[in-house]
């Protein structure tokens, strides 16, 4: 034992039986061989947050190779790696009172584990022990000086790692070398995938093979292969692409434009758009959605009845209304559905969204559609919603924005939709044809409308008088120095589970924020919109904003959203859409007249 372990033991048996509050002394660093512990925060009693602990090995020590540590989106691979192994490190050892955290079945950056230059790190949770509000120092001793130096050599000396061993029981997050390739290469294929979208015009793909059914509503993990339908592409759609790695991937490509998904009822529409929504994030082996890959800034939009809207433009959705409101400024605290969901459309799209996913499901009726009849017997200029199947088109044409759009009961979207796929029993065709003939629609007609997506070209349907040039890139937004500065907040935001963050005393909810993936993801959002509390000044615009944000995660990590805090917690690195997602839900959010 070192001197350092030595002390730190007989310091926490020293404290054994004494008043909590004493454990502060602890703080500080101590070498156990090759692991450096950080004692940076102790908790002030047992039933406060869990003590925050660092633990190091150097380069030179842990002597991991350098070409699947070296290169950014690497390292994220790694430090995921490194984190589901740290779990079964930590089950092996018994040990329930370190928490490293649990990863959902994304490869994300995130900061529990940290790969730089000079080393690797893990950044733990301790529930130091007590008996009511006494210290249990031997205990605390055992965790600290045996148990965590422990982790520190079984998980980041690579050379202690075995293939044999991971093998073993068929664990498949035992660290082994092998693992730990197998586990980067896929993640560089799929960026490199996802890299080809846009030069093969696509903005999502689905692999054959690929396994979409989750086991239930509250679970992410793949249903048993035995149970669902692995996934095959239609003919007409069928891509293969051929990797830098050797791998060749064969699946459906969906096209740039509007794509309409019908079928019957269960019979996997919203789960392939639920996979799509989820295709924006690289998945780990197994999840049977290795290869499902979606336009990075693909957003879900639904409606959200009851929601804040803070000086959105609405106008090309809802207009001429009744009281005179002016909707190119449109602000309420408890938008309708039709409204709320127009919000969220054109936010999306102020947050850089190429991509929308919709399913019918979730959406106000009155927003997406208006048939015949009630066209008729309601004119339209007395009628202040444009329903969004006469502006998915002007979307695309003049915006250059896809719609993927989930259908079971309309068929109002045929007309205007470059391709329709019918699911069977989870099994895909395309049908884009029949669909046309049905409405009496050619594909001549959609290419004559909008030709190379001209930004004059007139869409197939845009139907309300005089609003045949419908406004979709606002004015930007600025919202005002003390936006996020209520005079009533005086501690940090948090997160509160996955779908909610208190700010002050207000609560945002995020429940219809469909890709937020898990409550490390929403702190992250937390710490964004502290970030964003400094750069309003009443001058800079919303998205401007987030674009400082984002080229701050790409320069610094996560750690520079926290101010590079030695410890800065369990945060997964959420995308500007989810951060500006929190900020428009946010019910004191003040813009500049």
């Amino acid at each position: 034992m070192s001197s350092r372990q030595s002390n730190l033991a007989s310091a926490l048996h020293n404290l054994d039986g004494r008043s909590y509050g004493n454990l502060k002394q602890i703080r500080g660093r101590y070498t156990f061989g090759p692991a450096t512990v950080f004692i940076d925060r102790v908790q002030a009693d047992p039933f406060a947050s869990p003590s925050k602990v660092r633990v190091r090995v150097d380069r030179a020590d842990a002597k991991f190779p350098l070409d699947l540590t070296t290169e950014r989106a690497d390292r994220i691979a790694a430090s995921d790696y490194l984190l589901r192994s740290g779990n079964e490190v930590l089950a092996k050892l018994n040990q329930r009172a370190l928490i490293l955290g649990r990863p959902g079945q994304e490869i994300l950056e995130r900061t529990n584990i940290l790969i730089d230059d000079t080393g690797f790190e893990a950044r733990l949770l301790v529930n130091l022990p007590a008996r009511g509000r006494r210290i249990l120092g031997y205990q605390a001793a055992d965790i600290l000086t045996r148990d965590l130096p422990e982790f520190a050599e079984r998980l980041f000396l690579f050379e202690h790692w075995s293939d044999a061993r991971a093998n073993q029981g068929g664990n498949a997050h035992a660290p082994s070398p092998r693992g730990l390739t197998d586990h980067v290469q896929l993640h560089r294929d799929q960026l490199e995938l996802r890299s080809h979208l846009g030069e093969a015009e696509l903005i999502g793909f689905v692999g054959n093979g690929a396994i979409l059914p989750r086991t239930s509503g509250d679970s992410d993990l793949p249903m048993k292969s035995s149970d669902a339908v692995a996934f095959t592409s239609p003919p007409e759609l069928e891509h293969t692409i051929d990797l830098s790695s050797g791998r060749s991937v064969s699946g459906m490509g969906i096209p740039r434009g509007v794509t309409v998904i019908v079928g019957g009822g269960y019979h996997g529409k919203s789960t392939i758009l639920r996979a799509l929504e989820r295709g924006v994030y690289p998945h780990i082996a197994g999840d049977g959605r290795e290869w499902v890959i979606s336009d990075p800034t693909a957003t879900s939009i639904r409606a959200e009845d009851g929601r804040a809207v803070t000086g959105d433009d609405i106008s090309a959705f809802i207009n001429n209304l009744p009281s005179g409101t002016d909707t190119r400024s449109f602000s309420t605290t408890n938008a309708s559905g039709s409204t709320s969901q127009a919000a969220s459309l054109v936010e999306a799209i102020e947050a850089g969204a190429q991509t929308l996913l919709i399913d019918e499901d979730t959406s106000a009726t009155n927003f997406m559609i208006r048939d015949e009849r009630m066209r008729a017997l309601i004119p339209a200029e007395r009628e202040p919603i444009t329903p969004f199947v006469d502006r998915v088109r002007p979307l695309l044409t003049r915006q250059g924005v896809s719609t993927v759009l989930v259908a079971g009961g309309s068929s109002a979207f045929f007309e205007v939709a470059d391709h329709v796929i019918a699911l069977d029993a989870y099994v895909p065709s395309e049908v884009t044809n029949q669909a046309h003939e049905l409405v009496g629609v050619t594909a001549a007609d959609l290419e004559s409308a909008s030709p190379d997506l001209d930004p004059v070209a007139e869409p197939v349907r845009d139907t309300v008088p005089g609003s045949d040039s419908p406004t979709f890139s606002a004015a930007p937004r600025v919202p005002t120095a003390k936006a996020l500065r209520p005079v009533s907040k005086t501690k940090t935001a948090r997160a509160k589970g996955s779908d909610k963050i208190q700010f002050g005393r207000d609560f945002i909810d995020l429940i219809a924020v469909a890709q937020l993936v898990d409550t490390q993801q929403a702190s992250g959002v937390a710490e964004a919109l502290e970030y964003l509390a400094e750069i309003f000044d009443g001058r800079t615009a919303l998205t401007d904003a987030l674009t400082e944000v984002e080229d701050m995660l790409d320069a610094q990590g996560l750690d520079g959203i926290t101010g590079h805090r030695d410890h800065p917690g369990h945060l997964t690195r959420p995308r500007r859409q989810e951060i500006a997602a929190a900020l428009n839900r946010y019910r004191g959010l003040n813009l500049e007249r």
